[in-house]
């Protein structure tokens, strides 16, 4: 079974994680030809001293993880999990997904871009953080996840990418959901951190003026 637990020993810490979702952000919006169709996004001016990572797969799916100084707080919600709000009888969060969130990273789940219009709580089924000076990333410690399911909080299909990082598995994404081949090593470049060049913008996108 896939859970927010098992996921968040798997992420790497606050400064690879930015780094890695700035990739992927950078990647998409090179490979893509349009962007209304890019799942991910970086956005470097969220708010005062914020940065937000942002995937929305256009299915009704997606996830934000906001870089804040009193921390990280990672959100996902998976429109087809048993634990969304819109799954259960009083249309409240799962209980413990969200309970333990510390006050310091709380107002992340209030702000509006987490909440639909006519439901007053998040759009979650899962949920991660690390607040400033942590060591590791914490989960609720008291989920009852339902049974059934390989994957009951959608974690393991909401953060495949941030889990297993590597080149091959960025790239076999990419190619998938483009339908197009996309080079291993120009995704090595900007997975690395190294700035976009004609050459690898060529690379990833040989339809780009």
């Amino acid at each position: 079974m896939s859970t927010a637990p098992e996921i968040a020993a798997l992420l790497p810490d606050p400064a690879q994680l930015r780094a890695h979702l700035r990739a992927l952000a950078v990647l998409d919006s090179t490979i893509g030809d349009d962007q209304q169709f890019c799942t991910y996004s970086f956005d470097a001016a969220w708010g005062p001293g914020e940065e937000a990572a942002l995937m929305e797969n256009g299915s009704g799916d997606d996830f934000s993880v906001l870089f804040t100084p009193a921390g990280v707080l990672i959100r996902g919600f998976d429109h087809e999990s048993e634990m969304s709000p819109y799954g259960t009888d009083d249309e409240q969060v799962w209980p413990g997904v969200i309970d333990e969130v510390p006050a310091a990273l709380r107002p992340v789940l209030d702000e509006p871009a987490f909440r639909d219009e006519g439901i007053d709580v998040p759009r979650v089924t899962v949920c991660i953080w690390r607040e400033t000076g942590d060591t590791a990333w914490r989960t609720g410690s008291a989920i009852g996840f339902p049974d059934g399911s390989e994957d009951p909080d959608g974690s393991g299909y909401l953060f495949h990418l941030l889990t297993d990082r590597s080149p091959e598995t960025v790239r076999a994404h990419f190619e998938d959901y483009y339908e197009r081949p996309v080079p291993l090593d120009a995704v090595r470049h900007v997975l690395a951190g190294h700035p976009l060049n004609p050459a690898i913008v060529g690379a990833l996108n040989p339809g780009v003026l």
